[in-house]
């Protein structure tokens, strides 16, 4: 017989952070979505494996079918756990089995006033408290560094710091980390940085010549319609208003 005291003790509620990848919807055409993500898919091979998906559906008026669409998410590794949506389309995800989630938004903190604030009122200058210890800097992981050449089918993953590779990144390797990246050689696999959705994390690479690259799930594949001016240079990627700058890095020429 299970006394009352362990039934109380079998389990703790606890908070947890989250990361989630989001998937905006901008159609309601299951076929033209379910052929979108497996696309995606192909181009970002391991990028978005097995991330956790809300979808947003905000942007919608009609509903997918959610039935269809589910088991092709699941079927590309994308587990689906929440749904943004608003009205009807709720209403039909929630049918679905989907549960409506709110995602946090960026602050506004840099955002200029419509109208400047009031003047300061003067003030007698208040007695000067004593000084406080400063705080201790947060602790961070350090760099992993790789001193070798990566080939085909070799994978890093820098997990909560930068990664430095000291050598050449071969196509058909792949380079994450949860911080910044660097690649003091070709690079020409993949590399993805903020893997954890650090906005500001970077790339540099003194020789670009990669498949792929990504930062905080922003990616761009290096195609034919890519500059073919910044390949073989020195650069600097980073994220600029959810899309990826590109800067040419003159101090390695």
């Amino acid at each position: 017989m299970t006394s009352k005291a362990n039934t109380t003790n079998a389990l703790i509620f606890k908070s947890a952070s989250l990361f989630a990848l989001r998937i905006v919807l901008n159609s309601s055409d299951t076929a033209t979505l379910k052929e979108a993500i497996s696309r995606k898919m192909t181009e970002a091979g391991s990028l978005f494996k097995d991330e956790a998906v809300v979808l947003d559906a905000t942007r919608i008026s009609e509903a997918p079918d959610w039935a269809a669409l589910i088991p092709h998410l699941q079927a590309n590794h994308l587990p689906v756990i929440g749904v943004m949506a608003e009205g009807a389309v709720l209403d039909s995800a929630r049918k679905a089995g989907l549960v409506p989630v709110t995602l946090s938004t960026p602050s506004n903190a840099n955002r200029v006033p419509d109208e400047p604030p009031p003047a300061p009122i003067p003030q007698a200058a208040p007695a000067k408290p004593e000084p406080k210890p400063a705080p201790e800097a947060p602790q961070t992981e350090p760099a992993l560094v790789i001193k070798r050449q990566l080939r085909s089918g070799q994978r890093v993953y820098a997990r909560n710091s930068d990664l430095i590779v000291i050598g050449a990144v071969g196509r058909g390797a792949e380079i994450i980390a949860d911080g910044n990246i660097h690649v003091y050689g070709p690079l020409r696999g993949k590399a993805i940085a903020g893997a954890r959705g650090n906005t500001q994390a970077r790339i540099f690479t003194t020789h670009l010549d990669a498949e792929l690259l990504a930062i905080a799930g922003i990616y761009r594949l290096i195609d034919a319609d890519f500059n073919q001016n910044l390949i073989r240079q020195s650069v600097i990627v980073e994220l600029e208003n959810e899309s990826l700058s590109f800067i040419v890095n003159n101090e390695h020429k």
